[in-house]
């Protein structure tokens, strides 16, 4: 979208140009391959520098993001961190929009997590500012060398980060030596100074960053001009305002069809920006007055050269100025942003379907596996939820002769298996991530949870719904004494059902542990019920074996249930404890 948009205006150039007098000396062919070569290395500058900076916080990255939601304060500095390190706010948005998708966190917690990325952004703006291109090249050929020499994987990683940012310093410089003939340009100058319009600077910046969806690379741009003279200090400010609203782009494409808590953090994002936004219009002269007296100066120079020593920095000052400021300032209303969006985006009604999606599976993170994994959990337990209700729909089936009930068994497990393939496929793409030893192991526990549970709720539809509807049709009851041990042994099963859901989705060692230790129980249970039945065989006629014979295979399935639940409780405990079973 952004290329072709960018090079209709380029393109367009010449034939304005000829409509246009004066403009004969001016090569728009090499300008366009300036800015667009240019922009093209900035951008791809900005991405290699994301990258790199990603690899090598690794899993510190998720330590950071697992305590975001002690209060709101630290969730402002864990969301400039992150926002900082992926070097974009909407992509941390994206990922906050993930994990109230996966229940990782509160709508209220994400508030300060949002805030504070905004003011992670300026720091790439910041780094733009120093505008260190004599150095780009070196830059590069250094970050190219560690990145294809280097033997450790950190040091390919900041071989990375390096070359990243000489390639936008480089991009820098391309675009504007490109603009070099634009400073004699007459109509782009008078469109220049139109710029110091704030509600213009704030459009073209929203629609430009729109575009290119990224709230630095429409700063940067900002200053390069600046550091060619082309634009003032408020026209870069303008510029910085409205890069602040187009970045809620993409934090809305990313919360479409998405649950409503994820919608809601988007629009935590919108409002937020723009109500900053709206603050601080009428007050761009103050702090453009503010900047520049914090900022370094060039008295030594005048005119147009001072301006373009001094107005790059001073625009990095402002945006971060800004989004300090109106961290601090809204900070404190987080509660009320929670409401607010609850009452613009408010609840779905749930419409009951057969075929069902994942809940928690989100593709946007699955490139941060330590997160993608803990999303897997919290699906395997929407499939444990589901096994739930076929286990309690089949027993009340059974005890009130109820074959519909039995029959809404096989709907429930169509669920199961739509939901486990899905939850499959999410794992094979986060085997294709690089994994440490630990996840590996957290990924081939939950592989064998996704495959045990499926064939749990396989037992359930196929088997003990057929000895239940066989139960049905035979019309007999057991006697007292058999009816109170089958209940007894099918409450410790459900139980065991219930507790290893539980430690799935809430990575419950405790609750695990209480699946193994009932081992003992059940067993008993068993050989009490097989003591019984081989003594009422002697005694029965062949009206009542059949009735017999549907018991005992009865207490086989459960058993077969329970053994399954307790081989995967056995990857959710201690090895010293499960090495004991």
């Amino acid at each position: 979208m952004l290329t072709g948009t960018f090079l209709l205006f380029i393109f367009a150039l010449p034939a304005l140009a000829e409509v246009i007098p004066g403009t004969d000396d001016i090569d728009w062919f090499t300008l366009a391959m300036g800015l667009l070569g240019g922009l093209a290395m900035f951008l791809f500058g900005m991405e290699q520098m994301s990258d790199g900076l990603k690899a090598a916080a690794g899993n510190s990255l998720k330590d950071v993001l697992s305590h975001l939601t002690k209060n709101r304060f630290l969730g402002a500095i864990t969301g400039a961190f992150v926002t900082a390190t992926l070097n974009s706010s909407s992509v941390t948005t994206v990922l906050v929009v993930g994990f109230i998708s996966a229940g990782f966190m509160t709508l209220t917690q994400s508030v300060g997590v949002i805030m504070g990325a905004n003011v992670g952004t300026t720091i790439t703006a910041q780094i733009v500012a120093f505008n260190v291109t004599q150095y780009a090249l070196m830059m590069i050929a250094v970050g190219f060398l560690m990145m294809f020499t280097g033997k450790a994987e950190k040091t390919r990683h900041y071989g990375s980060i390096v070359m990243g940012l000489g390639l936008v310093f480089y991009g820098m410089g391309v675009m504007g030596d490109a603009m070099l003939p634009l400073h004699s340009y007459q109509p782009f100058l008078d469109l220049m100074i139109k710029m110091e319009n704030p509600l213009l600077g704030i459009l073209i910046g929203a629609v430009f960053t729109g575009l290119v969806q990224s709230s630095s690379a429409t700063t940067g741009i900002a200053i390069v001009m600046a550091s060619s003279g082309l634009i003032t200090l408020p026209a870069g400010i303008a510029l910085a305002f409205g890069s602040n609203i187009g970045t809620c782009v993409t934090a809305i494409l990313a919360s479409l069809g998405k649950p409503v808590e994820a919608v809601r953090a988007a629009m935590v994002h919108v409002i937020f920006n723009i109500a900053g936004v709206m603050l601080w219009f009428l007050f761009i002269p103050q702090l453009a007055d503010f900047v520049v007296a914090i900022s370094p100066s060039s008295p030594e120079l005048s005119g147009k050269s001072q301006m373009v020593a001094e107005v790059p920095r001073q625009i990095a000052n402002a945006h971060t100025v800004f989004n300090v400021a109106n961290t601090l300032l809204f900070i404190g209303f987080t509660p009320f942003f929670a409401r607010l969006v609850k009452r613009l985006v408010p609840d779905r009604p749930i419409e009951e379907k057969i075929i069902i999606e994942p809940r928690y599976l989100d593709k946007d993170v699955v490139d941060v596996p330590a997160m993608a994994l803990e999303q897997v959990r919290f699906e395997l337990g929407h499939i444990g939820e589901i096994i739930n209700d076929m286990y309690s729909s089949l027993r009340s089936g059974m005890q009130q002769k109820n074959k519909q009930k039995l029959d809404a068994v096989q709907k429930l497990d169509n669920k199961v298996g739509i939901l486990s393939d899905a939850v499959l496929e999410y794992l094979r793409d986060i085997r294709q991530q690089p994994l440490t030893d630990k996840q590996s192991n957290r990924f081939q526990a939950l592989m064998s949870a996704t495959m045990n549970l499926e064939n749990l709720a396989d037992i359930i539809n196929n088997e003990l719904v057929e000895i239940g509807k066989n139960y049905i049709n035979l019309g007999a009851d057991p006697s007292e004494a058999t009816g109170l041990l089958v209940d007894d042994l099918a409450d410790n099963v459900a139980y065991a059902v219930d507790q290893v859901i539980q430690a799935i989705r809430e990575d419950d060692e405790t609750a695990a542990e209480e699946v193994i230790t009932l081992k003992d129980e059940v067993h008993r249970i068993a050989e009490e019920f097989l003591i019984r039945q081989s003594k009422r065989l002697g005694i029965m006629d062949g009206g009542h074996l059949n009735l017999v014979r549907l018991e005992m295979e009865f207490l086989d399935k459960l058993r077969n249930i329970y053994n399954l639940t307790k081989r995967i409780a056995k990857d959710f405990v201690p090895e010293e404890v499960a090495n004991k079973v």
